[in-house]
């Protein structure tokens, strides 16, 4: 049962690289950042040098199996910590807002926290969108597959993907593929409020 175990991690992992591929630096520096680790803290828990780890959140290298495993084993420790109460006990986790991490737009005009849990960022994403009355979030192509899922809560936003162009207001949601380049964008006069959904392994949308 043990072989069987760590064939299967090792297909994860294996797979995991592959689905991070073009995405591994923004994922890294996610859960780096989430954690509140400087580069030097996470190269001193992984064993992976700090330049290495810098060269992958910017994209600049294609990181071994073996530097994936590391930094993912370092990055894991909190959660390990969190489910190491046993399977018989509740497992309940809370997260204050002081806690929780915020992504901004280059405009400065929206604001994602990321309210998902940390232990499913590679596959499954989610995120309380805030934005400003005219706020636009640029993002590039997610892995083929990829699903986003808007459910506006105030406001009204408008989401163009490949020039497809869709609205949504309070109460309503959209859902769109995002393995390839797309824009939200805070239509309403008022700020908007909003959930996001990333499915990053979500079966591709023909």
């Amino acid at each position: 049962m043990g072989v069987e175990r760590g064939r299967e991690r090792t297909k994860d992992l294996v797979t995991g690289a592959q689905v991070l591929s073009g995405q591994l630096g923004k994922t890294i520096q996610r859960l780096r950042k989430a954690y509140n680790l400087s580069l030097s803290e996470l190269a001193e828990q992984s064993g992976v040098a700090k330049s290495i780890i810098s060269q992958i959140e910017r994209n600049e290298t294609n990181p071994t199996l073996a530097t994936i495993w590391r930094l993912s084993q370092a990055l894991d420790v909190s959660i390990e910590r969190v489910l190491a109460t046993g399977d018989e006990e509740p497992f309940i986790e809370k997260s204050s807002r002081a806690d929780t991490p915020i992504l901004v737009s280059d405009d400065g005009r929206m604001r994602l926290a990321i309210i998902g849990w940390i232990k499913t960022v590679e596959w499954l994403q989610w995120y309380d969108l805030s934005a400003d009355p005219g706020g636009v979030l640029d993002s590039d192509a997610h892995q083929r597959g990829s699903v986003e899922c808007l459910s506006v809560t105030e406001g009204e936003f408008e989401v163009d993907v490949a020039g497809a162009v869709q609205r949504a207001r309070a109460g309503e949601t959209l859902r769109y593929r995002c393995d390839r380049p797309h824009t939200v964008r805070c239509v309403s006069d008022n700020t908007g409020r909003a959930i996001m959904v990333v499915i990053m392994k979500a079966a591709v949308m023909e």
